[in-house]
């Protein structure tokens, strides 16, 4: 069962189900069902019902999420197992995130160099700043640092600064206004290091407009977001297998 966030976003959701067609070529005959945690269907209990009828004697739980802060620790384990408790015969397990799963490195990595590419200017003029989503969870926040550290290392750009859309600091105007108030830098990569299209994407891409018109000085550059990509689907099978 590949469990996702859930998004009002038409493209975000497209996305999503896409990595699950993607992921269920890689798996077959294993069956793979979509499910999704807020705003949509399928549900986590339909999923599971699909899954059963389909005689199934193991569920595998894949949380389609890049760090493990509050759905992969409580929501999702919570949901799952009443859905468990009407069908007790049925065992489950549940993989981690994807974190920094090799595959995702590599691919985080490439997005940021592709933006990267396109700087005009030499490597000390250029900083890189790595939007994670955010949450309240201190392992999440330190797993988004440690990420945007690797990246960043692999990246050519004088520094690589670490933030957050909500729930953590700091935040991504605060960290813009500084980096373009600096004068170290003429232009500057927003790495926003979301898994698909989204309000949440749209938001970041809205606060690198305002920072640009508020630093006409500076050149402000994204990269895209993951995606539904084959090593997306990779990563979900190598952690659901292992």
């Amino acid at each position: 069962m590949l469990v996702g966030h859930g998004t009002r976003d038409e493209d975000g959701t497209r996305q999503f189900f896409e990595l699950a067609d993607v992921l269920a070529q890689s798996l077959d005959p294993m069956p793979v069902e979509p499910a999704l945690l807020e705003f949509q269907s399928p549900t986590i209990g339909e999923a599971w019902k699909q899954l059963v009828e389909s005689g199934v004697t193991h569920i595998h739980v894949a949380p389609l999420l890049l760090f493990a802060a509050g759905h992969a620790k409580q929501d999702i384990p919570s949901i799952v197992a009443e859905s468990h408790l009407a069908t007790p015969e049925i065992t489950w397990s549940q993989s981690r995130p994807l974190s920094r799963h090799r595959a995702i490195v590599d691919l985080a990595i490439e997005r940021g160099q592709v933006a990267v590419a396109n700087c005009e200017t030499p490597r000390l003029q250029r900083a890189c700043v790595f939007v994670g989503r955010g949450s309240h969870d201190p392992c999440a926040q330190a797993d988004t640092r440690v990420l945007a550290h690797i990246v960043g290392h692999r990246l050519d750009v004088a520094q690589t600064i670490t933030a957050f859309y909500a729930m953590a600091k700091p935040d991504l105007p605060t960290v813009l206004d500084a980096a373009a108030a600096s004068g170290r830098y003429t232009e500057i990569v927003v790495q926003p290091h979301l898994l698909f299209a989204g309000r949440l994407h749209q938001a970041v891409v809205k606060q690198v407009e305002e920072a640009a018109l508020k630093h006409p000085h500076v050149r402000f550059l994204m990269s895209d977001y993951l995606g539904p990509e084959p090593r997306v689907a990779r990563a979900i099978a190598e952690l659901s297998l292992a």
